[in-house]
């Protein structure tokens, strides 16, 4: 479904257009009251549910939601097409139907949405902000990483500032919100991410274009339900294409506009 604007009255200043994006694999059971969360916490804006097929009935669940809530919107995919492409629909729903800013948060509540707010103040200064565990006020929750995993997460995040240049601490988390008009100056389809290094690469094409960077404390708690989908593969899968992006960034130009791409739908 495309989204139209609303009307504004003449000499009326609108709140930005904002839609909150929830990609889902096997998330049922944190879907509704996560929405309902989100709702409370921003009360103007749309949702996006991108689901993959679960084989929990979660898009059932996000139908339903749909039917009940109007400014709920479902994008149903045929099968589990990874992280990166999910947010990458996201992006293209938000350019398409005229939005100016783009939340996207995990679906399992380790995104709490009470920080929603201090995301979107944010906004009056920067381009991109990214709801961040390694800056002041920022955390993990107590005893949900152990020993190896917080290594692994510092050693990732330092990793891709060196190699791309990245200025913000928190760089693998996708707690963020993005303005769309400068997603909308990417070329989308170079994206080469599928996975959790999208989150990653798309700051580094972000850079390029000139967007600013900010973060605000969060706390990454653990999930309500369900079980994580983070693995090793996952990780290496990242530092490669994160070598790659580094080792070519002498060689990079300014990326081409994007494209929106067909049309998400609501069902």
């Amino acid at each position: 479904m495309t989204v139209s604007p609303s009307p504004s009255s003449p000499g009326e200043s609108r709140p930005p257009r904002l839609v909150v994006s929830l990609c889902t694999y096997n998330e049922a059971g944190n879907l509704v009251p996560l929405v309902r969360a989100i709702r409370h916490y921003a009360p103007h804006a749309d949702l996006l549910v991108i689901d993959d097929n679960s084989p929990d009935g979660t898009g059932r669940v996000a139908d339903a939601l749909a039917e009940e809530l109007p400014d709920v919107h479902v994008l149903h995919r045929s099968g589990k097409q990874g992280l990166g492409t999910a947010i990458l629909e996201a992006m293209r729903f938000a350019i398409r139907g005229g939005y100016d800013q783009l939340i996207n948060l995990d679906a399992d509540f380790s995104h709490p949405p009470r920080f929603i707010p201090d995301l979107l103040a944010g906004m009056d200064r920067y381009d991109v902000m990214i709801g961040s565990r390694y800056v002041p006020g920022g955390g993990v929750d107590s005893g949900m990483f152990n020993a190896r995993r917080r290594l692994m997460s510092w050693g990732i995040n330092t990793y891709a500032r060196l190699l791309l240049g990245l200025p913000s601490k928190d760089n693998s988390g996708s707690y963020r919100c993005y303005r769309v008009s400068k997603l909308a100056e990417l070329d989308l389809d170079q994206v080469q991410s599928r996975g959790y290094s999208f989150m990653e690469e798309i700051l580094y094409w972000c850079r390029l274009v000139g967007c600013r960077i900010g973060e605000t404390p969060i706390i990454f708690e653990d999930r309500r339900a369900g079980q994580s989908k983070i693995n090793t593969l996952e990780v290496i899968r990242a530092l490669e294409v994160i070598l790659r992006l580094g080792l070519s960034r002498p060689f990079r130009r300014r990326p081409r506009p994007a494209t929106a791409g067909r049309a998400a739908h609501r069902s």
